[in-house]
């Protein structure tokens, strides 16, 4: 999704042969001095699992890493009050109770509001489903009993800080999120409040990424010992010409298909990528299905994680196989 506005498929599928075909060009610098070569397969939740629980919650977090879950992915805004939280659109309309921007909103009238309200069950967010479908709307305001071993403010938008206390010792990989494609400036803020906020912790075992690629060379600028991994133009320079991303950049995270049929996430990609030493790492939102099926192409393609929506599908898929995880021997699949 977040190349699509960019990039038509008649263009897409001229370059996808011509790079598929290219020699790949090892960096061997990058290949010794990146880590994240080494963490795989890693299931990295998206948001937490999105289709699986509320989005972008405590509670989806929890409940990732629990079933086994490497990595957290989650996705950051920066409110009125200059503070991070942890939610997915510039909106609060779509996943809460609430409406507004979160630019405009301080964190703590954010935090009032009812992070699950539009989630479904094995849907996902969705506002147009029976009122029964809702299992988990009124958690959060304290209508509805929380599941066990959890309260109501697992089911708020939580504050970025909340979630590195939560979890100190699990990777997580941030998404820097702006108020609008055209709004950089609100990019940038987010990023300058980001790279303090990692500077002030001392964490390394992070990625921090962006569609928009000044907010992570921006980052960059200010935290230079997180790894990267490039907005959109920086993957499109890469997957079109083979230009090299951004110094920093320690992994490629891709979406699986463009416009629904154009392949990204190949295995001669994938190739190239390693050969160049960064990681790959796939995404799903809606570029194919969070199915059995296409994660274990994507195994076998070598992708070093996945961005799961479905991540105790994912879990049990690593597990029946075997498949080596970061720390864990197994079954490599592309050994």
């Amino acid at each position: 999704m977040r190349y699509r506005h960019l990039l038509s498929v008649g263009v897409a599928a001229t370059a996808l042969a011509s790079i598929s075909a290219a020699p790949a060009h090892a960096d061997n610098t990058t290949n010794a001095t990146n880590p994240w070569l080494d963490q795989r397969v890693m299931n990295m939740a998206h948001s937490g699992g999105e289709m699986e629980a509320p989005t972008n919650t405590m509670y989806a977090f929890e409940r990732a890493v629990a079933l086994g879950s490497d990595m957290i992915e989650l996705d950051v805004h920066s409110t009125v009050d200059e503070q991070l939280v942890v939610i997915h659109n510039a909106t609060v309309d779509e996943t809460t109770d609430g409406t507004g921007k979160v630019e405009d909103l301080t964190l703590a009238e954010i935090q009032t509001l009812d992070a699950a309200y539009n989630f479904v069950p094995d849907v996902g967010t969705d506002p147009d489903q029976p009122e029964d479908a809702y299992t988990l709307r009124g958690v959060r305001t304290g209508d509805v009993a929380p599941p066990d071993g959890h309260t109501a403010d697992d089911f708020a938008a939580p504050a970025l800080a909340e979630v590195f206390e939560r979890f100190p010792f699990t990777p997580i990989n941030i998404e820097i999120k702006g108020s609008g494609t055209l709004d950089v400036a609100s990019f940038l803020r987010t990023a300058r409040l980001l790279a303090d906020f990692l500077n002030a912790s001392g964490r390394t075992d992070v990625i921090v990424s962006s569609f928009n690629d000044l907010a992570v060379s921006e980052f960059h600028g200010l935290a230079p010992q997180i790894g990267l991994a490039p907005g959109t133009a920086g993957i499109a320079a890469y997957f079109f010409t083979g230009a090299k991303p951004i110094d920093g950049t320690v992994a490629l995270q891709i979406p699986v298909t463009l416009n629904g049929w154009v392949k990204i996430a190949t295995p001669k990609f994938i190739a190239r990528a390693h050969a160049d030493g960064y990681a790959v790492h796939i995404w799903f939102s809606g570029t194919a299905p969070d199915d059995e099926a296409t994660y274990n192409e994507l195994v076998d393609a070598c992708a070093d994680a996945l961005m799961p929506a479905r991540p105790a599908l994912l879990e049990r898929i690593l597990d029946d196989r075997g498949i080596t995880r970061p720390g864990q021997p197994g079954v490599d699949p592309c050994a």
